[in-house]
């Protein structure tokens, strides 16, 4: 084990975005511990695949547990892990509401709070990273989902608090708001519609919001930013 190694966690590291993340940040030379409900065992020693269900209390110690093991250390968190359902305010049920905050909110507070206590037992700072919605401000007709921007939109504001609270720490806290990116959870038949709702005319890619983040990762005077990754959505439309 390098100690002197950078050391990144990423849930929801599976599929999509999280797994290009994890791809990404060992192109920057970190050491990764990916983390989803149905990940698998890597073979590359720099990656160590940690199974658990953040909205579940317990798994994000166990998950920063397992980091500190293996590696020594934490400097990065990318809360990825993330459900959006749509669908009209009074169709969602209580089954709804305890899935989407169980994940947005809950896997935020589990994994966060751990991983910036391990950040702070050692002088060097720290950076995490949020992955959030631009429906938070700019809401749309087309896509009723308010569970989204109750639990998201709670994402944005703790992102502003922590970043104030811990910058004397040296922890940065940054948030990506995302338009809709085209991942395998939109049916091919969908995204010209999906297109529509951006200015810029298409979907984003999942290079776009991996490109972000890296940004953010090497911007140290950028802290409390809600960094918009929309196609100009969040602008107006």
């Amino acid at each position: 084990m390098n100690t002197l190694q950078r050391v990144a966690i990423i849930t929801g590291a599976s599929q999509g975005i999280g797994a290009a993340l994890v791809t990404a940040y060992r192109e920057l030379g970190y050491a990764v511990v990916a983390t989803s409900r149905s990940i698998g065992k890597s073979s590359d020693p720099g990656v160590l695949t940690v199974q658990g269900d953040v909205a579940v209390p317990g798994t994000g110690a166990r998950i920063v547990d397992a980091a500190l093991a293996r590696f020594g250390r934490i400097d990065t968190l990318v809360n990825n892990a993330g459900v959006f359902v749509a669908k009209p305010f009074t169709a969602y049920t209580d089954a709804d509401y305890d899935f989407v905050a169980g994940v947005n909110l809950r896997g935020f507070f589990e994994v966060s709070r751990s991983a910036v206590a391990a950040m702070l037992s050692r002088d060097g700072g720290g950076h995490v990273v949020n992955i959030s919605t631009s429906l938070v401000e700019h809401a749309s007709s087309q896509s009723p989902s308010a569970l989204a921007s109750l639990t998201k939109g709670g994402i944005d504001a703790v992102t502003r608090a922590l970043a104030i609270e811990y910058a004397a720490h040296g922890i940065r806290v940054n948030t990506v708001a995302l338009g809709v990116i085209s991942t395998p959870m939109h049916p091919p038949e969908t995204h010209e519609a999906l297109a529509k709702l951006h200015p810029l005319g298409r979907m984003g890619e999942i290079d776009d919001v991996v490109q972000a983040i890296v940004y953010l990762e090497d911007a140290a005077f950028v802290t409390g930013e809600i960094l918009h990754v929309d196609g100009g959505q969040s602008a107006g439309h």
